[in-house]
């Protein structure tokens, strides 16, 4: 299995390969450039000897003074010498023929100037005709020192354009390999970081449950474990939590439940102790009646044993159709406990409307909603509750400031979609858009965990459905919940 690190390292020791390269080539061609320089320097020098040869020669037959002679002599010496010295950075922009010419003439001449120091003073024509020789020799000396100067300035031109060259096809190559080299690692490592972005996006869009990516880097494959293993414990956590709240709403449900059950437990030990007091003098007729309204209450209390115990039993997730007037109508029941005589509920559900869901979970749901719903109207008001089946992305409550929608519908087909309205005081815009926040409660301590809403908010993301909220300070709350419609058990 190989490792993005490696791969990002091996990438920035390739740029610094390639670096060190350029720059080497580059110091070396510098060099070069120098050594050039050198040569011309050289030539340079070796073109001012001929010069000043040339011009002592010319003083010398003008004047016929012996030091210029030997100024002459003496500077032909050093432009042997320069030859003998440099001649490798001669050769290389000439030939090796032309430097042995070239010497042959500085030695020609040196030697046809020391026979003119020697004439004596009455050989006018053989001085005559030894000037002329000098001066030819002294002539192609300075022509051939003209030329080497001027090979040398179209060399060091030359080397100079290849070098400017190089250096650009250097900036080029090396330009061309960071761009190969910032693809690789792109392939490499930024496309397997924006696979795994786009995963955990799916994800915390409820599209994945966890992450399945099947990658040869080593830190890739950490980092999706470690993901799916926070996936799992944060699951367990919700799970937990949901339990948790789930049995503090119990504890309260069972003291409305009480009082609910008391009822029909009541007209049944009524009707047992008349059965008991009067016995075989009842009218047979008067005592089927009461044996009818034991069975009667009998049935009411076990349905309503049932009802609670449907709820607080833990069972697995299991989607099933559900018809919504049921679903309410046992939700209700579950709370008739707790709603005082001053609240009206009015329900308008639509019959033949069914959800797709877990029957317990959404139950949790509709009862959070609805004791909030109660504790905020203070057991005073009206709660409306209305469903109808969607269609259309648009919300029953519409849009504006004091309007927000929350999770994201993944639904494709119809939906069904509850309003819970209440009557209330309504919620203050600034606190609206964090009423689903975990832990968040404007109770005060001790009279709310800050976990019912938040919890709504999971079981609707967890049936693949959303939920928004319209409030107007005094106007009261409304709560739209939107979920998937069933047509059969799942």
């Amino acid at each position: 299995m190989t490792s993005l690190r490696k791969t990002v390292t091996l990438g920035y020791y390739a740029l610094a390969t390639l670096l060190v390269g350029v720059s080497l080539l580059a110091i070396l061609e510098l060099r070069l450039i120098g050594d050039r320089v050198m040569a011309g320097e050289h030539v340079t020098e070796f073109f001012g000897f001929a010069l000043e040869i040339r011009r002592f020669e010319k003083n010398a037959f003008l004047y016929h003074q012996p030091a210029d002679i030997t100024e002459a002599l003496a500077y032909a010496h050093r432009a042997r010498r320069t030859l003998e010295l440099h001649q490798s950075a001669f050769e290389a922009f000439t030939s090796t023929a032309r430097l042995q010419s070239l010497q042959t003439a500085l030695a020609d001449y040196a030697d046809q100037m020391q026979r003119y120091a020697e004439l004596a003073e009455g050989a006018a024509a053989e001085r005559t005709q030894l000037e002329q020789a000098i001066r030819l020799t002294g002539r192609e000396i300075v022509d051939t020192a003209e030329a080497l100067a001027q090979e040398e300035r179209r060399f060091l031109r030359a080397s100079l354009d290849r070098h400017r060259l190089l250096l650009l096809g250097s900036l080029a190559l090396l330009v061309l390999l960071a761009v190969a080299i910032g693809q690789f690692l792109s392939r490499r490592v930024t496309r397997p970081l924006m696979r795994l972005e786009a995963g955990i996006e799916a994800v915390a869009e409820g599209r994945l449950a966890r992450l399945d990516m099947a990658s040869p880097h080593r830190e890739i494959v950490s980092l999706t474990q470690a993901f799916n293993h926070v996936m799992g414990e944060l699951e367990l956590r919700q799970r937990q939590l949901v339990r948790a709240e789930k049995l503090a709403s119990l504890g309260t449900l069972l003291s409305g439940v009480a009082h609910e059950l008391n009822n029909p437990l009541s007209n049944i030990s009524s009707s047992c102790q008349i059965l008991t007091e009067e016995g075989d003098e009842l009218d047979p007729d008067y005592r089927r009646e009461l044996l009818g309204q034991i069975d009667e209450q009998t049935l009411r209390a076990r349905h309503i044993v049932r009802t609670l115990l449907d709820y607080a039993r833990d069972v697995p997730f299991r989607r099933q159709a559900l018809p919504l007037a049921e679903l309410i109508e046992e939700t209700l029941r579950l709370v008739r406990g707790q709603v005082s005589s001053r609240v009206n509920i009015h329900l308008d559900l639509p019959a033949g409307l069914q959800l797709h869901g877990d029957k317990q979970r959404l139950q949790q749901a509709f009862i959070n909603l609805i004791r909030n719903a109660l504790e905020v109207m203070e057991n005073r008001g009206t709660l409306h509750i209305r469903a109808r089946r969607v269609q259309e992305h648009a919300w029953a409550g519409g849009d504006g400031p004091h309007f927000l929608a929350f999770g994201r519908c993944r639904g494709q087909g119809e939906a069904v979609e509850i309003e819970i309205r209440d009557d209330g005081p309504g919620i203050a815009a600034d606190i609206l858009p964090r009423i689903f926040d975990p832990f968040f409660t404007t109770r005060d301590v001790g009279q709310g965990s800050g976990l019912g809403l938040f919890i709504v908010f999971e079981i609707i993301e967890e049936h693949g459905g959303c939920i928004a909220v319209e409030s107007v300070p005094g106007r009261g709350t409304a709560f739209f919940i939107r979920l998937p419609a069933g047509e059969g058990e799942a």
